[in-house]
């Protein structure tokens, strides 16, 4: 909902009145990363580096992305931030979560009193969190850390209706942009809180990727294997219902959470100011996917931190052609797993500022060798056998 500056919408609003609507959302303007020459002298720098040329793996990939999202092979991080969209999903009600829609407003709760695990790895690695209400389904006091964004007290329930209107949706993209807008820096990650969000993120993979409901749906908070076959048919439900909604933004209308619509408008306001994304888990996975939908060159901007224990997470990935840094079971979600993926993103950008090169170390390098090697053949005649 459009508000004016300071204010927070009602959170009994589930419609928006006319004089309310925001414009249709526009999308950012994103550059792709494409420099074939960058490329090329960022591929020589990191090739001779005082190392056999790949051995640093994946580390090098992911040093040569860093370069070509900052255009420069002098890479630097300022004003690290973490972003926790959180809100409430009418589908709850339905019984797909281990735990109550209460929840959520808990946890938020203990992230704004420091309690929770993304506010240990915040504090670990340096950066500024803010959480982002963007449709818990009850009032939250006023924090330092909280941004009131509240489009309604949750979205509706996607087994009877659209999950939010279009107004809603398009408040809630525009939501995501300005607050990335506000923020410093030149790194982001992203992370989320909301009871049955795992429900949204895998009908959106299911509808915009083509993968099966059953191999998109986990267990979430720890469903047992009854309550697993329960999501799954409620989800398939949903799912049939809204059959035609197959579009990006007509499939996160009608399935998705104003977190997952919030957080998607960040990325790719986050990508049209080159920031580096930290993309955490399955739930901001999903907002990934609807960006990349939207916006294919956003995805050179994500960096996709660790694969979940999340059923649908590891199908989300490879549709993508994403190779996540971590793999450590995990599925907390919050941006958990953005933060501690962040050590090696800050390994990758001091490989490529100060390892030294063979010429620099005055190490000759294996094509130097080689050479070498060519010349004492080609100018040494061979032994003749004594008589």
């Amino acid at each position: 909902m459009a508000t004016t500056p300071g204010m927070t919408p009602s959170s009994q609003t589930t419609t928006l009145a006319p004089a309310d609507m925001p414009m249709p959302f526009t999308l950012p303007q994103i550059a792709p990363v494409n420099d074939l020459r960058l490329e090329s002298k960022l591929q020589h720098k990191i090739d001779h580096k005082t190392k056999p040329r790949g051995s640093l793996g994946r580390m090098e990939d992911l040093a040569l992305q860093l370069g070509l999202i900052q255009q420069s092979d002098v890479i630097s991080f300022e004003a690290p931030q973490m972003i926790v969209f959180a809100a409430d999903h009418g589908i709850a009600t339905e019984g797909v979560s281990a735990f109550p829609a209460e929840v959520t407003r808990q946890m938020v709760l203990n992230m704004l009193g420091g309690g929770a695990a993304v506010n240990v790895l915040a504090r670990q690695h340096g950066f500024a969190l803010q959480v982002v209400d963007a449709g818990v389904a009850s009032e939250l006091d006023d924090h330092p850390q909280l941004v009131k964004r509240k489009i309604a007290s949750g979205t509706q329930n996607c087994l009877h209706m659209p999950a939010m209107s279009r107004y809603q949706l398009d408040a809630a993209l525009q939501s995501g942009v300005g607050v990335v807008e506000q923020l410093p820096g030149n790194v982001v990650a992203f992370g989320e809180m909301g009871i049955a969000n795992t429900s949204s993120a895998a009908m959106l993979l299911s509808r915009l990727a083509g993968i099966a409901l059953k191999d998109a749906t986990g267990r979430g908070t720890g469903l047992d294997d009854g309550q697993l076959r329960h999501k799954r048919k409620v989800l398939t439900q949903a799912l049939s219902r809204h059959a035609s909604a197959v579009l990006p933004l007509d499939a996160l209308a009608a399935l998705g959470g104003f977190e997952i619509a919030m957080m998607t408008g960040a990325m790719l306001q986050a990508a049209s100011q080159r920031r580096v994304i930290l993309v955490d888990g399955f739930i901001a996975g999903s907002a990934a996917l609807v960006a990349q939908q939207l916006a294919p060159q956003s995805q050179h901007y994500m960096v996709f931190c660790h694969r979940s224990a999340e059923r649908g997470h590891r199908a989300l990935l490879d549709h993508l052609s994403a190779r996540p840094l971590l793999d450590l079971d995990m599925r907390l979600g919050e941006g958990s797993g953005a933060l501690l993926a962040w050590p090696l993103v800050q390994s990758a950008a001091r490989l490529m500022n100060e390892m030294a090169s063979f010429a620099s170390a005055g190490i000759s390098n294996r094509s130097e060798i080689l050479s070498g090697a060519t010349a004492a053949t080609t100018t040494q005649a061979p032994s003749s056998p004594q008589p």
